[in-house]
């Protein structure tokens, strides 16, 4: 801190010494005093003011002074407001004071941050070894055809690995949609486009990109949607291609899969019905949390525990509602609940 930027600072206080002299002055004059007793009373005020301000200046440059030695020291710079020396200032403490709580902001956010990159790293790591399975199922079908070449194989042969391959190429898919949605969930607001969407037509969209796991699965599909709403088609294909995969996943022997909506006053609720493996009633509540895989997951041993995690952080970024309800071994409900405003539903 230079003497010229500190008097500069102080320009309007001494700015406002020199009127009260000038007028002090002047008043002394006008009462009968000499212009010997006015100049020794301006000559102490202007003592007294210089010396005020030389200790004040000496004052605020060592402080600063101090303040710059442990900046200089500290390796987390952003802690510089819980190291702040003590001052008897107000001004400087009410300063620590709004630093400290900007500090912790940055703190709260910079932890949030790691926690979002460490759990994406989790879910990479994850996916990256869920994925090694189809592809190790192709490669090996894919070489088992070069050995014994395609002329003598059976036509029943040929389509079976030609399925299987298609199959695998599915759950590829699957995983791959997965990783890049998980990649987009946070910033939900440039990616999608809020339309009027008809919920059958994404329904038969979901079954149809999912058709040869179904046909393999030997599971049946019965639709009965006739509502339409306002949303992302995009993002809720994906929602229920991955609530298809897992019904599919804990199939029961006589898979059958149901789609279906009901109006409420107030919204519409989009249901996805199964008669699968149903979940324990200490589970349910935990669906949704990321990594969580349940009993089913571990028994199965096919589950990574993000795809109903990601389908309710989903849910929430498109201010719709996602609950589940299931009976262990009499299948799963997981309904979807679209609001609908007073505005759109006279319109």
């Amino acid at each position: 801190m230079t003497v010229k930027n500190f008097l500069k600072d102080r320009f309007p206080a001494l700015l406002l010494h020199l009127v009260c002299m000038c007028l002090l002055t002047v008043f002394l004059r006008l009462t009968g005093y000499g212009m010997a007793a006015a100049a020794l009373i301006l000559i102490f005020w202007g003592l007294i003011l210089t010396v005020w301000t030389c200790a004040a200046y000496i004052q605020r440059r060592g402080y600063f002074r101090e303040v710059e030695e442990i900046l200089e020291k500290v390796d987390q710079r952003y802690l510089l407001g819980e190291l702040l020396p003590d001052t008897f200032r107000l001004e400087d403490r009410l300063y620590r004071e709004m630093i400290c709580r900007s500090n912790k902001s940055v703190i709260e956010q910079i932890r949030r941050i790691e926690e979002e990159q460490k759990e994406y790293r989790e879910y990479i790591e994850s996916w990256v070894h869920e994925v090694k399975a189809p592809i190790t199922s192709i490669a090996l079908v894919c070489e088992n055809g070069r050995r014994h070449g395609t002329e003598k194989r059976t036509a029943k042969e040929i389509k079976e690995a030609f399925g299987t391959i298609g199959m695998e190429n599915q759950r590829l898919e699957n995983y791959v949609d997965m990783v890049l949605y998980y990649a987009r969930s946070e910033q939900v607001w440039k990616d999608y486009l809020i339309q009027e969407t008809d919920l059958e037509a994404v329904a038969y969209e979901a079954l149809k990109k999912n058709r040869l796991l179904m046909i393999e699965n030997q599971v049946r599909a019965e639709v009965n949607v006739k509502e339409r709403v306002y949303t992302d088609r995009k993002w809720i294909e994906f929602i229920l291609n991955q609530m298809l995969f897992n019904s599919v996943k804990y199939k029961s022997s006589y898979p059958v899969f149901r789609i279906y909506t009901e109006r409420k006053r107030d919204g519409v609720v989009l249901t996805l019905e199964d008669n699968g493996m149903g979940i324990l009633p200490e589970e349910l509540h935990r669906i949704f949390e990321k990594g969580f895989t349940g009993s089913n997951g571990r028994e199965r041993g096919c589950s990574t525990g993000m795809g109903l995690y990601l389908c309710r952080k989903l849910c929430g970024k498109l201010g719709i509602g996602l609950w589940a309800e299931s009976e262990y071994g009499g299948g799963t409900r997981m309904r979807l609940e679209f609001p609908i405003s007073n505005y759109i539903s006279r319109s």
